[in-house]
């Protein structure tokens, strides 16, 4: 039987994600915990978008936080470190 998780965005109970996304670990966790895989999927479109929107260069330290800063807002995680966690 699949995991199920209530959603800290649509607040629904739906299936959890299947696979660990990579992130750091603090962060990775908690979308694990929190996060259903239909919501998962709508941030990994979205993320796109916010990368190239706010032209993020991964090669500047500055780029992983401000996309993490999306990401918890996306997905009603609530605020975290810098480091995602």
């Amino acid at each position: 039987m699949a995991r199920t998780v209530t959603c800290s965005r649509c607040r629904r109970e739906h299936a959890a994600l299947e696979r660990r996304p990579p992130l750091p670990a603090p962060l990775a966790d908690e979308v694990v915990a929190r996060v259903c895989a239909e919501c998962w999927s709508e941030w990994e479109q979205n993320e796109v978008k916010v990368i190239n929107e706010l032209r993020l260069n991964f090669m500047d330290p500055a780029a992983a936080p401000v996309l993490y800063r999306h990401l918890r807002e996306f997905l009603v995680l609530g605020a975290g470190s810098a480091n995602g966690g």
